[in-house]
């Protein structure tokens, strides 16, 4: 648990691709993602919930629906040296505090949360899910700088390259020697109308998707439906799924002739076969990826040094 999370990587055994570095563009679509993964968890084992630094605003309100709608034993929280960031997370102070999408219990049970894919989240009848009963176990630092914000989003992104650096290593041939650049791996040939696709994070119209997921990181999924493509493709979904995650993968080119992603991935080829889905979200392939790419002559291809940002 200690160690930086790239040097001991493990395939999970439920993941979801939520495909953002935050959540607070969607945080309906994040609770769906929590609620799924979870419903996963047989109780068997101890389970250990790491949950995010964001603490601030609407942060402490989602993290206020996180241990309503999860029902922690414990919670260690742990505090800021010198300052008061955020109150003591006692039963007493979830039961009746408001969440960003659920209310606390001197209001209503639960806020009415609209259509779609956050109805189950509203309360059964007589279900009273606003009474927790955890023991707080509260830790207040006393070195210096304990922290204090400001470099943790510098360091985060750091470690989430050498996250991608590492598993993009177990392209490379176990043996000792010279590391290949991706443009000397032989990729996967996926045709068009054999995965569905879905840019996560933003709009991007339909004539310009291919120019998206062009050299760009991709969650490999699975969803329920079978995905059914009268032409050639591509088959695009209209809204983000909520569906198991099974690896990563760089699409290192697209053949518009033959109706083709190239896929680079490390995923062993019994679970590619179950993939049929593939989200792009905005996380990027590491910059020294592309810039460090050996035999290339010229221009490096999907870099530019010419760039408009008035565009």
């Amino acid at each position: 648990l200690p160690g930086p999370p790239f040097t001991h990587q493990q395939m999970p055994s439920k993941m979801v691709y939520y495909g953002q570095t935050s959540c607070e563009q969607d945080t309906e679509r994040y609770l769906d993602v929590v609620k799924y993964v979870f419903s996963y968890y047989k109780k068997e084992v101890p389970l250990v919930i790491n949950t995010m630094g964001w603490v601030k605003g609407e942060g402490l309100l989602l993290l206020i629906d996180l241990i309503r709608l999860l029902s922690p034993s414990h919670i260690v929280q742990m505090d800021v040296c010198d300052w008061k960031a955020m109150p003591p997370l006692t039963p007493e102070h979830v039961q009746f505090s408001a969440g960003l999408h659920t209310k606390g219990k001197q209001q209503s049970k639960c806020k009415q949360l609209g259509v779609g894919s956050m109805e189950s989240w509203k309360c059964p009848e007589g279900e009273d899910v606003s009474a927790p009963q955890h023991k707080l176990l509260y830790v207040h630092p006393e070195f210096p700088r304990a922290g204090v914000a400001g470099e943790a989003r510098v360091h985060s992104g750091i470690l989430r390259d050498m996250s991608i650096l590492g598993y993009l290593g177990h392209l490379q041939s176990p043996d000792i020697g010279a590391v290949l650049p991706l443009h000397s791996l032989v990729p996967y040939q996926v045709p068009f109308n054999a995965v569905a696709l879905r840019v996560i994070h933003t709009d991007v119209a339909p004539s310009n998707i291919m120019y998206a997921v062009n050299a760009s990181w991709v969650g490999l999924c699975c969803i329920p439906e079978e995905v059914r493509c009268q032409t050639e493709g591509p088959v695009l979904l209209t809204q983000t799924p909520v569906c198991d995650c099974l690896g990563f993968g760089v699409v290192r080119g697209v053949d518009m002739e033959k109706k083709l992603y190239h896929i680079l991935t490390p995923v062993p080829p019994a679970n590619l076969r179950l993939v049929n889905c593939l989200l792009l979200g905005n996380i990027a392939i590491p910059n020294c990826v592309l810039v460090g790419q050996q035999g290339i002559e010229g221009e490096i291809p999907y870099v530019t040094s010419d760039y408009n940002y008035s565009i």
